[in-house]
């Protein structure tokens, strides 16, 4: 049985989760610097010890959060970058792929580990409430609530206007 590990947290009252690989560390309530002409869903930058990390906001990427709404304590989770995970990837090819950038999720909170068995993964439906199915990879039934599983590189890709 394969056990995947996924990091959880919180965006209104959904529970989603994404591959603990794809994490670099987790910080709370740093200084974020707008950017002016970014995409909505882009909250800004933040200087992470010397490096320009971009923050993007994926409750207003999923449509979940309006732009003008502001989190009093958020989280920025900070991911590995696809250079970073080359190696692993080549060992497990089911590593997801991330942004050649930083980037940090910026989320309303952070909730527990969940280690769930790859059969338990259920595929995902075409829509959640409001979150279209391109975001989604599974869904994972935990004890009292859902366990949305997110794409994290659809998330990050800005699909060109056509």
């Amino acid at each position: 049985m394969s056990i995947k590990q996924f990091a959880s947290f919180h965006i209104n009252d959904n529970l989603f989760g994404i591959d603990i690989r794809l994490i670099r560390e987790i910080n709370r309530n740093i200084d974020i610097t707008g950017v002016d002409s970014a995409p909505d869903f882009i909250r800004g930058l933040l200087n992470l010890r010397g490096q320009i990390v971009t923050v993007v906001d994926i409750g207003i990427r999923m449509g979940l959060r309006n732009v003008e709404e502001e989190i009093k304590d958020y989280r920025c989770i900070v991911l590995k970058t696809s250079e970073e995970l080359a190696a692993k990837r080549s060992e497990d090819p089911s590593i997801e792929e991330t942004s050649r950038d930083l980037v940090a999720l910026y989320v309303d909170d952070i909730g527990d580990m969940a280690n769930i068995e790859e059969k338990e993964i259920e595929a995902p439906p075409a829509n959640i409430g409001e979150i279209e199915g391109k975001f989604i990879s599974g869904v994972a039934k935990l004890e009292k609530e859902l366990l949305i599983i997110l794409k994290v590189r659809d998330l990050l890709t800005i699909e060109e206007e056509k």
